[in-house]
């Protein structure tokens, strides 16, 4: 009788041992298929990581956007942009720009005024025959496709950039100052296509330009559109950082004609003005120079 309770208690006893220790090990098993996925987690995104790595030492720049400042020298005037890129692929990024500047004549030139006092020039200096001062703000949308990569981090990456969209032209009269037919007193005046009354005095001796901001009241805005296409080279040293230069041509096309020169030969007397023939359609190149940041 004893030998069979003790048998008996012998085997609850075990059984339990059995339960305990299955569950510690369940435990155990769980805890450590856990800790298994946390590392093999880790070694993913490390393996991510040290993919990038090998892809910027090889040439690939990576990032998702960059900010990007920059100066154009057009071959008829100058121009200053900000850019907006987002990389798509290794390859392309899209971008998107707001840039503004000035369109010049080819025959404009910078004069002084031969008026005098006391055996002095006097006047500030003035375009000679300047009829409107000829601004523009675009609005452009684009990508830009990485043609070669740096082959290593202090390389030069070459990308082909294309871009278009819209062009508002500002047209804002150009004013000179002059002395009044009776030298009482200094006027301010613009061109009136010849029917002013004192256009012949503003193609004469005019004392000087009556300033930037004189006739920004009475700017006119024409809408054109634009087109441009350039070669960049980023040759900044690391890849989070934009140093780049770009070179390319624009197009722009307006919806009515941009005068901005008066032509007259002044050695002739009595001769009628004759305006430059003025245009809708402008072809230029430029040189970029750009600084900025990825992230």
């Amino acid at each position: 009788m004893i030998n069979n309770r003790l048998v008996a208690t012998l085997f609850i006893f075990l059984f339990f041992e059995l339960s305990i220790f299955s569950v510690l090990h369940a435990q155990t098993t769980g805890n450590m298929s856990k800790k298994e996925l946390k590392q093999e987690k880790k070694a993913d995104k490390r393996e991510k990581i040290n993919a990038l790595i090998k892809q910027e030492e090889e040439g690939s720049i990576i990032y998702q956007k960059q900010n990007t400042f920059g100066l154009k020298l057009y071959s008829d005037g100058w121009g200053a942009f900000f850019e907006k890129g987002y990389q798509k692929s290794v390859y392309k990024t899209n971008l998107f720009s707001l840039e503004i500047g000035e369109r010049k004549h080819p025959k404009e030139d910078k004069v002084f005024s031969l008026q005098q006092s006391g055996g002095f020039l006097f006047g500030t200096p003035l375009i000679f025959g300047k009829q409107n001062n000829f601004f523009f703000t675009k609005l452009g949308v684009g990508q830009s496709y990485l043609i070669g990569g740096k082959g290593n981090r202090n390389g030069v990456s070459v990308s082909a950039v294309y871009k278009g969209g819209l062009s508002l032209g500002l047209l804002k009269p150009y004013y000179v100052d002059i002395q009044s037919p009776n030298a009482v007193e200094t006027l301010s005046v613009k061109w009136e296509d010849g029917l002013g009354p004192y256009d012949d005095v503003f193609l004469g001796l005019p004392i000087g330009s009556s300033g930037l901001f004189k006739g920004f009241n009475e700017i006119q805005i024409k809408p054109g559109a634009f087109v441009q296409g350039s070669l960049r080279f980023d040759y900044g040293r690391y890849n989070e950082m934009v140093s780049a230069l770009e070179v390319g041509f624009n197009i722009e096309y307006y919806s009515s004609n941009m005068p901005i020169m008066i032509e007259k030969d002044l050695t002739i007397q009595n001769q009628s003005p004759i305006l430059v023939e003025p245009k809708k359609l402008f072809l230029n190149v430029f040189i970029a120079i750009e600084f900025g940041r990825r992230k």
